[in-house]
């Protein structure tokens, strides 16, 4: 069971790394809060964050469904092939079940739990209905569907349903779709190595959620985890090049897959038991070169997961001293580096109001899983120091950067909004999302067709849904903001850009309590 008990001055069933860091938390949060007149509720982003995952369901929706104004959509789904694809989630506006980002998140989502779970709010005396709880369920809905897509069919991964082209066509509810539900899968014939890796890596960070709480489950999905990634293995090629008519350019794997297979290798040797973790470390060892792990990248996103891997697996040398990764501690350091400005190896570009930026669409997703990644690693160094040239720098400062992006987020930034939906005062109200642009199937029971649905995008008026926690794609690299439902770069939200984010509101709503 998990213990509280560690604060500045004492820790109890909690490990001196786990308290070391608390420290560092608390001293960060002390001296920002002398900075700031107000503080934000963590703990209320944290549990919008979490509902957002709801409002973007598809398939038969459960008793529990928080947000109302959703209905059963995708029921269907699969059928094209006869096999059931029904669940997973929407990944962003439209209502197309993209497969690499959906397992992306899954694996962020599980990550975030793994690494703060202990921290996030629960319910009362310890019983359901607290965050830990919704976050679990987060995971299980897509956790659920990448099992489907993974064990239908011998030697197949279903990687996508709906025909993008056609949906875009639509402005319509998810509930009233009636475009193309087209299934796409690879095999060893098409493969593709890069979302079968993914899903590989988020069946496996998922068996870990659900390891205490749920044993038959976590063991179904380790060994679902271990087949997809023998068969990402075995049949290597990028899907981009199998699949390029309908993944391309919306989820192109740019990077390429040899990424998501150490990745997955990664993953699989935290969540496999003892007796079998030297297979998946000697997969790592064999081919950590051949696969880029000694390759320096500065990105973290649904595409590119070489700098995640490098942080991953970090934490077997910095807590567990094996020898063989601590290469892998050298290069997490020269990305730290690259985001610290006025040390040695700095190469980031922030906005004047101090967000994180990078050139492209919704930047947000890169500010939320670069905070995570600052977030984690500081858990990982405990008493250790990044190594920054001739600088020697403390955890601490890792958090103090990732409190501020979460803070910009909140609302702490030029523009004095927040770019969560449904969080303080001012807040995005035009969101590039479909069904909480029109009304909801609850007040307006009518089918709204294809182009009739355009009205909606177009339309000046606010969302007739309040898409609760969302964060859209956010502000340019100027801090501007256009607040337009076509504006779909900075108006979009997306599930892997909350994935993340759900871990570091989960790290600051529980080292708020430790303060004294």
């Amino acid at each position: 069971m998990p213990c509280y008990a560690c604060t500045m001055y004492s820790c109890k069933s909690k490990s001196e790394d786990y308290c070391l860091l608390v420290v560092a938390v608390a001293v960060v949060l002390c001296l920002a809060a002398a900075r700031e007149a107000a503080a934000f509720n963590y703990a209320d982003a944290l549990d919008k964050a979490i509902i957002f995952f709801e409002a973007q369901r598809s398939g038969k929706l459960p008793p529990g469904q928080r947000v109302t104004w959703r209905a059963d959509s995708g029921l269907s789904d699969g059928s094209a092939d006869q096999v059931d694809l029904v669940g997973g989630y929407y990944d962003a506006g439209d209502n197309i079940k993209f497969g690499l980002p959906m397992a992306f998140t899954v694996t962020m989502l599980s990550w975030s739990v793994v690494e703060f779970g202990d921290m996030m709010p629960r319910g009362f005396l310890g019983f359901g209905g607290g965050q830990l709880d919704n976050a679990r369920d987060a995971v299980r809905w897509g956790a659920d569907y990448l099992l489907k897509a993974a064990t239908a069919t011998p030697d197949t991964l279903y990687v996508q349903v709906a025909d993008p082209y056609q949906d875009h066509r639509c402005w319509e509810r998810p509930e009233d779709m009636d475009t193309p539900r087209n299934v796409y899968k690879v095999t060893p014939q098409s493969p593709g190595s890069d979302v079968a890796g993914e899903t590989a890596a988020a069946l496996a960070a998922a068996s870990i959620v659900f390891r205490r709480c749920d044993p038959a489950y976590s063991a179904k999905l380790l060994q679902a985890a271990r087949q997809v990634f023998d068969f990402a293995d075995r049949y290597r090629g990028s899907y981009s090049d199998s699949l390029s008519s309908v993944v391309c350019p919306f989820y192109c794997s740019y990077s390429g897959y040899h990424d998501e297979l150490l990745w997955a290798a990664a993953w699989l040797q935290l969540a496999s038991p003892s007796s079998e973790k030297d297979v998946y470390l000697s997969y790592i060892s064999s081919n950590g070169h051949a696969l880029g792990g000694e390759q320096d990248d500065f990105t973290f996103s649904w595409d590119d997961k070489r700098v995640s891997t490098k942080v991953l697996l970090s934490k077997g040398f910095l807590q567990s001293k094996v020898d063989g990764l601590q290469l892998y501690k050298a290069h997490t350091d020269n990305y730290i580096c690259s985001l610290l400005p006025g040390v040695n190896g700095f190469q980031s570009q922030y906005t004047p109001g101090g967000l994180l930026f990078k050139e492209g669409d919704s930047n947000m997703q890169y500010v939320t899983s670069t905070a995570f990644l600052l977030l984690v690693y500081a858990k990982y160094l405990a008493g250790a120091t990044v190594s920054c040239g001739s600088t020697a720098v403390a955890p601490s400062t890792l958090i103090s950067l990732a409190k501020k992006q979460v803070d910009y987020i909140l609302g702490a930034n030029p523009a004095g909004m927040s770019y969560m939906v449904g969080f303080g005062s001012r807040y995005p109200r035009h969101v590039h999302h479909r069904g909480a642009s029109m009304p909801s199937v609850r007040d307006h029971p009518g089918r709204i067709g294809c182009d009739e649905g355009f009205q909606y995008l177009h339309s000046p008026e606010p969302d007739r849904n309040v898409l609760v926690g969302a964060v859209v794609g956010g502000p340019d690299g100027g801090d501007g903001f256009s607040d337009s439902r076509d504006n779909y770069a900075q108006a979009e939200p997306s599930t892997y850009t909350n994935a993340p984010l759900v871990g570091a509101l989960a790290f600051f709503a529980g080292a708020h309590k430790i303060i004294p």
